[in-house]
């Protein structure tokens, strides 16, 4: 969500961005349209779903989840260096300034247009952090990264290791006929066991009573989701969040300095990066999604932060559709679906809080409250509408203004001055 001046644009940034863009609404869908257990639980609405609803979720897994939020901080990454770089390198007042709106988008996001998924914070945390690598090597940046993704891998397989003993301590605790002479250690393994999948595995009163408040009102949506909000931003975003955007932001950092994202290298180098991007995206996301499905969305498999291929699947992924979609780009063909997305991308930030108040009207109490009305596979009928009203309305936007509302507002705030929005 890097803007660059006017006509300084690079077409490989803009297309890839608005394709991220789109791509990231496959699973944000899921936060808004389903029980909040859905999102992170599938076996919640899908052991005894239909076949379609099934393999809805598994092309998903397959070809989106995670690989576009991946791709989305790559790209964000290579705007702090875009941004703070080269002769047109801005300040760092500017930078921390712009960062420090990006949160407050974030939170309005987040709060008034009731998106408890909200990115923006964490990308403006994680802003903050990263303007000391501006000008680091490629090299150091790419190892940086490596580093990261090693460490919050092994993270996920020590987590996935003590929530299956934290679960075994709590079957022998149901099991047992006097729960009160066990070890402590096996109690206080259950509780941890109980704690964890409070969050996903309602029961049908829960769910009743979700759905109750997030249908009723503006406000009865505005009060259910504030908890959510705050359980993100305060846990979800700083354990998780956080530390996985920063490494693909990194990486997004080294890759721009390296010229890969902008198309400098040559189309060879970008079908071999396809190629063996896409092949171990694929190999890892299907293991993953096999294991699920042969376990009947059993939670130890499903639950993304539990296994350690996680990071190595959506990483791999990425890179796959970075070097289609550069690759894409060089071949100078199909130049208005290139516009199209290149587009989206350069209105990225309103077509990403535009997503947030169309989903809210539909799903909340805010509108039509429809909320839980949908299978997952009814969801991406909706999600092609949004696409192809964002595909449209960002062409016929910048047709008439140079930059999108959002990104007018942002800039404006950023250097104190109002910039020309309509094109003479």
């Amino acid at each position: 969500m890097q803007p660059t001046a006017e006509g300084q644009r690079i077409e490989s940034l803009d297309v890839l961005r608005g394709f991220a863009l789109l791509g990231i609404l496959l699973l944000n869908i899921l936060g808004f349209g389903l029980v909040s257990a859905s999102y992170s639980n599938p076996g919640f609405d899908l052991v005894n779903a239909t076949a379609l609803d099934v393999n809805v979720w598994a092309g998903i897994e397959l070809f989106g989840e995670g690989a576009m939020r991946c791709l989305f901080s790559i790209l964000f990454g290579a705007g702090i260096v875009l941004f703070t770089t080269g002769s047109s390198g801005k300040s760092g007042a500017l930078h921390y300034r712009r960062t420090f709106l990006l949160l407050l988008f974030g939170l309005f996001d987040a709060y008034i247009l009731l998106w408890n998924g909200d990115i923006l914070t964490t990308y403006a945390v994680a802003g903050f952090m990263l303007y000391p690598l501006r000008n680091f090597q490629a090299k150091t940046l790419f190892g940086i990264a490596g580093a990261l993704i090693v460490l919050i891998s092994l993270l996920y397989a020590g987590t996935g290791y003590g929530l299956g003993q934290a679960r075994s301590a709590a079957q022998v605790v149901t099991a047992s006929e006097q729960p009160d002479s066990l070890d402590q250690g096996l109690i206080q393994g259950a509780n941890q066991w109980q704690e964890f999948t409070a969050d996903f595995d309602f029961d049908d009163a829960a769910v009743a009573q979700e759905l109750s408040q997030r249908r009723a009102s503006y406000s009865s949506a505005f009060h259910w989701n504030v908890n959510k909000v705050n359980e993100m931003l305060f846990f979800v975003m700083p354990m998780i969040l956080l530390w996985d955007a920063l490494a693909m932001m990194i990486l997004g950092m080294a890759l721009y300095k390296v010229n890969v994202l902008q198309g400098g290298r040559s189309s060879a180098f970008y079908l071999r990066l396809m190629l063996v991007g896409f092949a171990v995206g694929l190999t890892v996301n299907g293991y993953e999604v096999s294991r699920a499905l042969t376990s009947d969305f059993d939670l130890m498999t499903t639950f993304a932060q539990m296994q350690p291929t996680y990071q190595i699947g959506r990483f791999g992924l990425a890179l796959g559709y970075i070097g289609f979609i550069v690759w894409f780009c060089q071949r100078g063909r199909w130049l208005a679906c290139r516009q199209a997305l290149a587009a989206v991308g350069r209105m990225a930030l309103t077509n990403y809080l535009m997503q947030s108040l169309i989903c809210a009207i539909i799903f909340t109490g805010l509108g039509f409250s429809l909320v839980g009305e949908f299978s997952r596979a009814g969801l991406y009928p909706i999600v092609l509408l949004i696409w192809l009203f964002q595909l449209w309305f960002s062409r016929w936007w910048l047709h008439r203004f140079k930059l999108g509302p959002v990104e007018w507002l942002w800039r404006s705030m950023t250097y104190g001055r109002l910039p020309q929005l309509t094109r003479n």
